[in-house]
């Protein structure tokens, strides 16, 4: 699937919550206010359609997306074209526009940073955590490893819920699976780059969430092997299983991958939407718990580090940096 065919997916989030405005959850009962921070992405559109079109009785009809900052890059062009579109589109579903995130935060009970630059997350990050708001950060989770790092220390030191990852964590089959019958896995992702990130960081990373999901946290090592139209990450994991991830750069495109279990070999599903994602974001908003480990979101920043490192190398095998 190319960038153009999964900004249409969204279309599909909103389907069972797009009724009559007679059958909308109250304003009075909307008592958790959600405030984003950067409209650069189509995550920010469909996350507040879905949320404030909600009918009363369902699973998020006591949340409201009330306030968003709408920056965002301001250097990065798909950023620049898309950020005056998406502020214009999102004020249709009652959103009010703030000239800075400190302003935000004093509106809101919940932040999602939903800015596609992985650069500007940590600055931006730091301001909600010490204000101890319940925080969910789009992927990327920044742009390096030492940004992941300082996140989530401080998170830890503030005592404020953090919680990051894809929605491809969320592809078909993957959730459902017994995870300690994975021995390996071959995934393939788009992976187009910016030059502003290291390469997994831009759209690959919804590969690499995919193949720790799959495989967990304890990655030891990573191999990149630079090619024309992709390239292919082999990591060694500390028990002795392998796993790849094949990153699309040019021809046909899409999410999926093989998963060797110890009784069968599976196929993953299609992706599904953003709905499971905008559950566990919402579930994780009322109970402060994130359904995915600290040191597994710590352990994606360091194989993508390294595995840009190994590219830069010429292929060599790159340690992951072990806490």
């Amino acid at each position: 699937m190319n960038r153009k065919g999964f900004m249409l997916s969204l279309a599909g989030l909103g389907v069972g919550y797009s009724l009559s405005a007679t059958s909308l959850a109250p304003e009075s009962k909307r008592s958790k206010r959600i405030g984003i921070i950067g409209l650069d992405t189509t995550h920010a559109i469909a996350f507040t359609k879905a949320i404030n079109e909600a009918v009363a009785g369902s699973t998020y009809s006591n949340f409201r997306v009330t306030t968003a900052f709408p920056y965002g890059s301001r250097t990065i062009p798909l950023s620049i074209d898309r950020i005056p579109k998406f502020t214009q589109e999102i004020q249709k579903y009652g959103v009010k526009m703030v000239e800075s995130i400190a302003q935000l935060i004093r509106e809101v009970d919940y932040v999602m940073v939903e800015t596609n630059d992985g650069n500007l997350h940590l600055e931006q990050a730091l301001t909600v955590i010490r204000a101890r708001k319940p925080l969910f950060i789009d992927k990327p989770i920044a742009n390096s490893y030492a940004d992941a790092l300082q996140i989530m220390e401080t998170a830890k030191a503030y005592q404020c819920p953090v919680f990051s990852t894809s929605s491809l964590r969320y592809i078909g089959g993957l959730a459902d699976m017994d995870k300690s019958k994975v021995r390996g896995a071959d995934i393939y992702t788009p992976a187009t780059t910016e030059p502003s990130h290291k390469d997994l960081f831009w759209y690959g990373i919804h590969g690499v969430e995919m193949l720790f999901a799959l495989m967990g946290k304890d990655c030891l090592s990573v191999q990149t092997i630079n090619g024309a139209d992709a390239d292919v990450y082999v990591g060694s994991w500390a028990d002795g299983r392998v796993a790849t991830l094949r990153g699309i750069r040019k021809g046909k495109d899409d999410f999926g991958g093989t998963v060797f279990l110890s009784d069968k070999i599976f196929t993953l599903g299609k992706f599904v939407g953003y709905a499971p994602l905008l559950d566990r974001i919402l579930s994780f908003f009322e109970t402060g718990i994130s359904p995915v480990d600290a040191e597994e979101t710590l352990a994606i920043a360091s194989f993508i580090d390294a595995a840009y490192a190994s590219k830069l190398q010429g292929g060599v095998s790159i340690k992951l940096v072990q806490r």
